[in-house]
């Protein structure tokens, strides 16, 4: 696993973009992140159409839809491990387009991704990880050898708290349950203090119990933060979904209120069923 802290050099502000025919400064200055016109083939299938998505700082947004909808790939676009064949992504009103930035850059500009299998350091504790986490690229023995600063012991403690590991902060995490890795891998990305989370259906393979924890712990975490929510588990979005995206073939297919998403008649018929 590589903890991203590349310096992000020469960030200055660009022009407002315009290739999806967005005329200059007719976004909403609350807008963090905007995916403006991306399309992106693979042998001629094209795995996003022209799509197009704003989210808005703080908010949790649940992005559904069927297997080969293009959600895995919006992700992949998003943090910079895929490039568009045409359109950006623009973080905020400085409209830093990401598409021109490397995988470690995005995630020091505050993109933070957390993908469905959870990525920990098994032979280290809890604590360890999220100390490895909040050091960055200085090397597992520089860190876990090294001398905290005041702020990132305070970081680590408060990602302790926020994932509810505070009493396992000894244990090792390839001892941790399921559910109790996920927490921790959630922590460890909150101690790079990212301004959007990224996550990939992060109950799969749940108890009840962890589930419930789960939909608490990523409410808690919007409002200071965007928390995008990619997941197939339909009773887990009616849970905490505040906003839901649908994509179908690479498009957009709806938007909205949970309520209304799933009475759309298109969604039904291609994603939730009768």
């Amino acid at each position: 696993m590589t903890l991203a802290t590349t310096q992000v050099a020469g960030d200055a502000v660009g022009a407002e973009p315009v290739e999806a025919g967005v005329a200059p400064g007719s976004r909403r200055r609350d807008v963090v992140l905007w995916v403006d016109g991306v399309t992106v083939s693979f042998d001629g299938f094209k795995a996003l159409d022209n799509l197009t998505l704003t989210l808005d700082a703080g908010e949790l947004r649940c992005i559904i839809g069927p297997n080969g909808a293009g959600k895995t790939t919006l992700m992949d676009v998003m943090t910079g491990k895929t490039r568009p064949d045409i359109g950006g992504v623009f973080l905020g009103a400085r409209d830093f387009d990401l598409t021109k930035r490397s995988e470690n850059e995005i995630t020091r500009l505050g993109i933070g991704r957390k993908f469905q299998r959870p990525t920990v350091f098994q032979g280290h504790t809890v604590f360890e990880n999220l100390e490895l986490a909040v050091a960055g690229n200085k090397g597992v023995l520089a860190t876990l050898f090294g001398r905290l600063r005041k702020t990132q012991r305070e970081r680590i403690e408060q990602a302790l708290e926020t994932i509810g590991l505070r009493d396992q902060r000894g244990r090792r995490a390839g001892l941790l349950s399921h559910g109790h890795k996920q927490w921790l891998e959630i922590g460890m990305l909150l101690c790079l203090d990212p301004k959007v989370l990224l996550i990939d259906e992060p109950v799969a393979g749940m108890t009840h119990q962890e589930t419930d924890r789960t939909a608490e712990l990523l409410q808690s975490l919007a409002g200071e933060r965007t928390v995008v929510v990619v997941e197939h588990d339909m009773d887990f979005v009616r849970k905490i979904a505040r906003q839901v995206t649908v994509l179908h073939e690479g498009r957009v297919l709806a938007e909205g209120s949970m309520e209304n998403v799933q009475n759309d008649p298109h969604v039904i018929e291609v994603y939730l069923g009768t």
